[in-house]
């Protein structure tokens, strides 16, 4: 067995973007102390997503994997008409949750996420 070489995602990333926009960094930063798994996890993405934006070339939504980043490793947070507020991140899995009436907040976020204007659009806006 063969010992696993280090990634250098610093060099990924400068060589796909040049000069990478500061989530990107922030991003190499995570997965330079974590693994890019153990970051993925934390974003609630997979690898292969991470892989593709560190090399500028994931061709999903773009806009909301930086708010994921933004949310969870750089402390970007909204104002949440129901939950107060809270990290980007949390905003994003709130709107993607099914509705749901185990509980009135439950109730009060689906109602509230679909005129909200920190909703994340399936363009990205």
């Amino acid at each position: 067995m063969t010992a696993r070489q280090a990634t250098d995602f610093m060099a990924r990333a400068q060589a796909a973007w040049g000069t990478p926009p500061d989530w990107i960094l922030a991003l190499v930063s995570a997965c330079q102390v974590d693994s890019q798994a153990a970051v993925a996890k934390r974003l609630s993405v997979s690898g292969s997503m991470l892989s593709g934006a560190l090399g500028r070339r994931y061709p999903g939504d773009m806009a909301k994997l930086e708010a994921r980043v933004r949310g969870a490793l750089m402390g970007a947070t909204v104002a949440c008409p129901v939950l107060g507020e809270i990290g980007r991140d949390r905003c994003i899995d709130e709107q993607a949750k099914p509705f749901s009436t185990a509980s009135s907040v439950a109730v009060r976020l689906n109602r509230a996420c679909k005129d909200c204007p920190n909703r994340q659009r399936k363009d990205g806006q």
